[in-house]
């Protein structure tokens, strides 16, 4: 953390994740002067395990099916989101390691393999390449997948990448941009101010004519004043890594009904996830890893695509998912002229970017290049909801 915070900003953004990062980055780019406030910590971003989730996810239509019609509703923006990802990338001439080698939906029986059928059906009929692939088809095409699995769903639009070096270059870019970059540094309160708002953080007090909100699970404390309820909550998740070994998984690998995901870097190591539980552990939430999850996720893995069996576990970890109801949470916050929300949602790291650029373009008074309407904040928006007075102790600033 830098050794004093600015007393004043044009634009603060609360959040370093991916989300808060780019967004700072192009409003810098914009010619704004941008504070950037981090608490730090395993997060979503800084835990993420790099799938480019585009197909909707079996553990999301299972746990969640009442939001199913709100997350078709946007699946529009998950392919053009990896696009966006592959733009960014060379918009910095940086290598983020991704691999866009499509992503397959395993199943083991008839029951799990007709419920892939009429998805991929679903997600045609919304724009996704999506088909299925019987066993011998799979023999062709991913060899790896052990025998157990009858056939899969295979979405081309899918893929992978290195959230380390992702992170890393656009932490870096939003940098040479101008934004100055505040880690460690918690953000407590907002709170209006004449055309403005005070930030309240451990550090001291931060004026600013604008500030985004790109906080994950941590945005919905800092709403609650202005009379918004956001439909989010805090999702600890588990994650494994191999030692790393020559190329064999080919795919971003899920399953239709169990908790699984598998993915192989460029640098060999292979990346096991997909919804195991963590432990929220301390006051502040920082996630814990559980012994359950770890043996769990492994040996789902290894029955999945056998060849893991012979690799180390080298490293365990946790984070934090953001689910909201199904769609994101982006753009001016009504009533409180100079407030924007910036929360993706489910697959919040793959629409992470895209979703920046829609609300920084809200933020520099332009019209967004998709129409966010549809996940404008105020839908969370209580009756009685009211700017807040300013304290009489913040007026002095």
């Amino acid at each position: 953390m830098a050794k004093h915070l600015p007393r004043k900003a044009e634009v603060v953004v609360v959040g370093g994740g991916v989300v808060g990062l780019s967004i700072a980055g192009f409003l810098a780019e914009g010619g704004r002067e941008v504070v950037l406030l981090d608490a730090g910590g395993p997060a979503g971003s800084t835990a993420n395990a790099g799938s480019l989730h585009v197909q909707m996810q079996s553990r999301f239509l299972r746990m969640y099916p009442e939001q199913v019609p709100a997350l078709e509703s946007g699946l529009h923006l998950y392919p053009k989101a990896v696009d966006f990802w592959h733009d960014l990338e060379r918009k910095l001439n940086a290598d983020f390691g991704m691999k866009m080698t499509g992503g397959l939906m395993v199943a083991e029986t008839e029951d799990q393999l007709d419920f892939l059928r009429r998805k991929a059906a679903r997600e045609r009929a919304l724009g996704l390449d999506s088909e299925i692939l019987e066993r011998s088809d799979l023999d062709r095409v991913a060899p790896y997948i052990g025998p157990a699995v009858i056939g899969a769903e295979l979405c081309a639009n899918e893929g992978k990448l290195n959230p380390l070096q992702a992170n890393a270059a656009i932490r870096g870019w939003a940098q040479s941009c101008g934004v100055a970059i505040h880690d460690g540094v918690h953000v407590a309160a907002l709170s209006p101010q004449g055309s403005g708002f005070i930030v309240e953080t451990g550090g001291g007090k931060v004026h600013a004519d604008q500030v985004v909100i790109a906080a994950a699970y941590g945005s919905r404390t800092l709403l609650e004043p202005f009379g918004y309820e956001l439909a989010i909550e805090a999702e600890p998740l588990h994650v494994n890594i191999t030692e790393r070994a020559a190329p064999f998984i080919g795919h971003l690998v899920q399953h239709a009904e169990r908790p699984i995901t598998l993915k192989q870097f460029a640098s060999g190591h292979v990346v096991i996830g997909g919804g195991w539980p963590a432990n929220l552990g301390s006051e502040r939430g920082f996630p814990t890893v559980e012994l359950a999850s770890i043996i769990g996720n492994a040996t789902l893995a290894q029955h999945i695509v056998p060849t893991v069996s012979n690799l180390h576990i080298i490293r365990t970890w946790a984070g934090v998912n953001t689910p909201t109801d199904g769609k994101g949470i982006l753009g001016p916050v009504e009533g409180v002229p100079g407030l924007f929300a910036a929360i993706p949602g489910d697959a919040g790291y793959t629409l992470g970017p895209l979703c920046a650029s829609l609300v920084a373009e809200c933020v520099l008074g332009k019209k967004p290049a998709e129409d966010i309407g549809p996940y404008s904040p105020a839908r969370f928006r209580t009756p009685a909801a009211a700017r807040p007075k300013a304290d009489a102790h913040l007026s002095a600033l």
